[in-house]
């Protein structure tokens, strides 16, 4: 593996980890843009912008986007999160140069209004979808609750009204604002020549033009509140549960990781043998996400109505424990081999690669091997692990419930 790094004179950064013995390459365009940029009034523009990126460039209309993707083979998509926006493609290292000049393009779409028009119905659509599946509804009312006013508690969807007022010069300017180069990270990893792709860098990006954006990421602590909604349709009672964690600044990360994976893995976790094992919950999970300045715990809950505010209860009692007696070696061990097992297997595709390195980059302005990656989960300790849930506690929790009963309460 080798790492190549350049930034051309428009501001846009250029990583690579190239790897002779891979058999495709994947390229990527991180853009430092999400939900947690939007005022209200552009509640969500960001994942609305995403799509419309496919709908047409001055080169190209939708149609022949898909298509000029589609004639080599290439495997495209993008993806909007609260904190960034990623487009990606992966190809045979001969088809390259074609599919690169594709997703290059899109990043400057024309932003058409009668395209804009079109999609809008298409997001709407989509929210709708969002708001017909419970966990859906749970989990974005929990981060609202627990976020409170912060923008980290925004949708990234946005909502019907927001959506549905949205005006195609809002997003215009959003664009120009939110996509300038010195606010995007060009990456590449797999099979390639440094040289040629910089050359194709510089060909198709070296002209966007753009001042530097910025982000106001404030630390959060969350609310601690708690919230029933009612859905008689619903059959099963959903629960989300938020915690504060550690950002994504902080080495502290590789332990919120593993105690995630002891605690809340869908396999094998203290939460599964409690709860899914014998038959007392559908779903009972914790993961661990971590943003620019801040960090969560999500405990996710799906139940019969009548065993919620057991299984509620049983899932405190697990928190408590383990805050106050920590994790055993064994749990520690099983953990780290289920996370490594894992970061390696990610790795072996270009695609996996890419997603850590741009990211790592973006906001930590750093090069991560996957070694070092291995090792850094390798050197936390059951010490790492009480210091961790003595600075992060897992309860009390902000917790929303969703479903036929509202007939729950937080456990004492």
């Amino acid at each position: 593996m080798t790492f190549h790094h350049t930034t051309l004179e428009n501001g846009l950064e250029v990583i690579a980890e190239l790897n002779n013995r891979a058999y495709s390459v994947a390229a990527g365009f991180f853009v430092k843009t999400g939900s947690r940029d939007e005022m209200a009034d552009l509640a969500g523009v960001s994942h609305f912008l995403e799509h419309m990126t496919f709908k047409g460039t001055p080169r190209r209309d939708a149609l022949t986007v898909n298509r000029d993707f589609d004639r080599v083979g290439a495997k495209h998509n993008a993806q909007t999160s609260e904190e960034d926006t990623f487009y990606h493609v992966t190809c045979l290292p001969e088809y390259l140069t074609p599919s690169f000049d594709v997703l290059a393009d899109i990043l400057r779409p024309t932003l058409r209004e009668d395209d804009f028009e079109t999609e809008k119905k298409v997001i709407i659509e989509e929210i709708r979808m969002y708001l017909d599946n419970p966990m859906s509804v749970a989990y974005e009312a929990a981060k609202t609750a627990h976020f409170g006013p912060h923008p980290l508690g925004n949708s990234i969807l946005g909502s019907v009204d927001s959506i549905t007022a949205l005006r195609v010069e809002r997003m215009r300017d959003y664009f120009a604002q939110r996509y300038s180069p010195a606010n995007i990270v060009l990456g590449f990893a797999g099979k390639g020549e440094w040289s040629q792709l910089v050359e194709l860098a510089v060909q198709h990006c070296a002209g966007w033009q753009g001042g530097p954006a910025t982000r106001q990421a404030d630390p959060v602590r969350g609310t601690g509140t708690f919230r029933a909604i009612r859905r008689e349709e619903d059959l099963q009672q959903t629960v989300v549960g938020v915690s504060d964690a550690p950002p994504l600044e902080t080495e502290d990360r590789y332990a919120a990781h593993l105690l995630a994976t002891i605690l809340g893995d869908h396999t094998g976790s203290r939460l599964y043998w409690a709860l899914i094992d014998p038959g007392l919950a559908d779903g009972a999970e914790l993961s661990y996400q971590d943003y620019n300045q801040a960090g969560t715990f999500f405990t996710f809950l799906s139940c019969e109505p009548g065993e919620t505010q057991a299984n509620l209860g049983r899932i405190a009692e697990i928190y408590r424990t383990v805050m106050a007696g920590g994790v055993t070696e064994d749990e520690l061990d099983q953990a780290k081999n289920k996370v490594l097992a894992r970061s390696v297997l990610r790795s072996e595709r270009p695609m996996g690669r890419l997603a850590s390195l741009g990211f790592q980059w973006m906001y930590r302005r750093a090069y991560l091997t996957l070694e070092a990656e291995l090792e850094a989960f390798s050197r936390v300790t059951l010490d790492d692990l009480r210091r961790l849930l003595r600075d992060w506690p897992l309860w009390p929790m902000t917790i929303v419930s969703v479903g036929p009963t509202t007939d729950v309460h937080r456990p004492k």
